[in-house]
């Protein structure tokens, strides 16, 4: 279960935010994940609280985007959903896209922390 490894890594990186921060405690950590990146979001909510224990982000909450997979047809200038399975060819010209523009993400896009003094 590699979702253990990225919450691990996504609490290091939320205690670094609090550190530089005055050691305020995380609240939420607000992550993108696209569906081609390979991570099941439920074990990954699982996982970060498991990682989090015990550290600056232990009553943080995980929030969860979902990006959904989209590819782009260049010779159309098509852009379309890619869906589960993948299918890669254009739904509208039917030739093999150029490539996919979105899905595969796993990004944080904010840590939270706790207002006040630490």
């Amino acid at each position: 279960m590699h979702e253990l490894s990225i919450a691990t890594a996504l609490v290091d990186r939320a205690e670094e935010v609090a550190r530089r921060h005055g050691d305020r405690a995380v609240t939420a950590v607000r992550i993108r994940v696209g569906e081609l990146a390979g991570v099941v979001p439920d074990a990954l909510r699982f996982s970060f609280g498991l990682a989090a224990a015990g550290t600056a982000a232990a009553a943080a909450v995980l929030h969860v985007e979902d990006v959904r997979a989209r590819a782009r047809c260049e010779p159309c200038d098509t852009t379309f959903a890619v869906g589960t399975p993948p299918f890669l060819w254009c739904p509208r010209c039917e030739l093999p896209a150029s490539g996919v523009v979105s899905g595969r993400e796993l990004e944080i896009t904010a840590v939270e922390l706790e207002q006040g003094a630490p």
